[in-house]
């Protein structure tokens, strides 16, 4: 009976190039995910700091 665990040549290679692919992929996605958190982060308003959370009173008229 012929050992499964050790797959032909031509299989193990697809499996390394497919493995290498993947690592690519996951490497790409991650650095898109923190530049788009970045950008995020740049883009929420920062507080006035003598703003101290208080919101804006209307003008009286």
């Amino acid at each position: 009976m012929a050992d499964r665990s050790d797959p032909p040549p031509s299989q193990a290679t697809r499996e390394q190039r497919l493995a290498a692919r993947l690592r690519e992929n996951l490497h790409r996605r991650k650095a898109q995910a923190r530049s788009l958190a970045r950008m995020e982060d740049a883009a929420t308003p920062v507080d006035h700091p003598d703003s101290h959370g208080l919101p804006k009173s209307r003008p009286e008229s």
